[in-house]
């Protein structure tokens, strides 16, 4: 109550954070020779969470909590047994497809020769048919010319004999000619098909851009991408803070193992009443001083933004 009025009478007040950066570690913001402050403030950086990209077991912890470390330092190392064994395979496993595919384009060239063999072979076999066929008819003839002399007596026994067998001959010929040639119309086809076949796993590309040699050079890049990941780097400069990670542990990725906290990006949060922002505006010059030096150090920022 107040003056022994029945009521109470709350103030109430609203809050508007605003971000300052500033040069080196109340707050005063300065505009047209007058100024806002307020003590409700606190220092705040950005802290870098360091994980592992892959799993494995812990060989080396090189930082302890409160050290200064650059960007790009060791920090700590996975044990690369597997990763290696992983890269070295995916590493045979590449040169394999390159020599396979080079296996591929040599063929090519060697199907294409004996598509011409088969060719030939079957030119030097039409060939053997045509003569068959003109032995076959022939022997034919000769033979009927014989038979109808038979009766006659113009011809011995002998004769006729000889007739049919030049006559059995010519046709035996004549299906082994039709054979041979339907042989290496099968084996010229054969040739052609394997060799339309061969074309297909090289066809439009060069042996770089095949796709066996490129899916095995992405395995290949990814393995050596992981085995690149057992040196866990520092992504920022700053200083090693909750550090989790012990010798020896087996971790899983994305295990948070510590955190990098850059004190060179440091900045303040200060929380100002709505009506002291009026005229506060982002770029604005802000002088700051703190707990632990007091007003006798004055740092220097700019207004950063509003939450």
């Amino acid at each position: 109550s107040l003056n022994s009025t029945p009521y109470s009478v709350v103030e109430f007040k609203s809050f508007i954070s605003v971000r300052f950066i500033f040069e080196l570690p109340v707050c005063k913001t300065l505009w047209n020779f007058d100024f806002v402050s307020t003590d409700n403030a606190y220092s705040a950086v950005e802290i870098a969470q360091v994980t592992p990209s892959i799993g494995g077991t812990i060989s080396e912890v090189l930082v302890t909590d409160t050290q200064m470390v650059k960007k790009g330092d060791i920090l700590v190392t996975i044990d690369q047994t597997d990763t290696r064994l992983a890269l070295d395979l995916a590493e045979a496993n590449l040169s394999s497809a390159i020599r396979k595919v080079k296996g591929f384009v040599a063929n090519n060239d060697s199907l294409n020769a004996l598509i011409e063999v088969k060719k030939a072979d079957e030119i030097r076999i039409n060939a053997q048919l045509n003569s068959a066929k003109a032995d076959f008819e022939r022997a034919s003839i000769d033979l009927q010319r014989r038979e109808a002399l038979v009766n006659s007596g113009a011809i011995s026994g002998d004769e006729l004999t000889n007739a049919k067998n030049a006559y059995s001959n010519a046709k035996a010929n004549l299906d082994s000619a039709k054979a041979a040639i339907d042989q290496a119309k099968a084996a010229l086809n054969s040739a052609i098909g394997a060799k339309d076949a061969n074309e297909v796993l090289i066809a439009g590309v060069n042996e770089e851009q095949n796709p066996e040699i490129l899916s095995a050079k992405a395995r290949y890049e990814q393995a050596k991408v992981d085995f690149e990941r057992t040196l866990i780097k520092a992504p920022i400069d700053g200083i090693v803070a909750k550090r989790q990670v012990q010798l020896g542990q087996r971790v899983q990725s994305g295990m948070p193992l510590l955190s990098i906290v850059p004190i060179q990006n440091m900045h303040v949060d200060a929380n100002f009443k709505e009506v002291q922002l009026e005229k506060v505006r982002v770029g604005q010059p802000v002088e700051l001083h703190a707990d632990i030096y007091g007003k006798s150090i004055i740092y220097h920022g700019v207004v950063e933004g509003f939450s």
